[in-house]
């Protein structure tokens, strides 16, 4: 049971860092484009390479690695709005801001991905 209540909690943590994330990129870039979405999913890419191979090297206990990376981003990465908003500027007929979304999405997670393995093989040995 302490173990859920960990994941709950890193879960809402994960949530709440999502949510400022979303407002203070409206409030800088404007809402015309959801650079919150975006970048909140590079960022858990980061983090998820990281978190695994630490995981996978016992760097990190097991327990630690799920509440890391179940709890936590999947509470702060959000592909399910990031696939809503790029349905929405598709129906909206921003085709072209719909398709730089996911490609922008895809391109910058993949890369965020490997720099996130790249520096944890690094930090923790290859």
């Amino acid at each position: 049971m302490a173990r859920f209540l960990w994941v709950c909690a890193a879960g809402a943590a994960g949530t709440g860092i999502r949510y400022l994330v979303a407002l203070a990129a409206a409030r800088l870039a404007g809402s015309g484009f959801p650079w919150g979405t975006l970048a909140v999913n590079v960022v858990g890419c980061f983090l998820m390479s990281i978190v695994a191979v630490a995981g996978a090297r016992a760097i990190i206990a097991p327990g630690t690695r799920l509440v890391l990376a179940t709890g936590f981003m999947g509470g702060l990465t959000t592909y399910s709005a990031f696939n809503w908003e790029t349905i929405a500027l598709a129906r909206e007929g921003a085709w072209s801001l719909g398709g730089l979304n996911a490609a922008l999405t895809l391109v910058a997670c993949m890369a965020s991905g490997l720099l996130g393995l790249a520096l944890a093989r690094a930090v923790f040995g290859d």
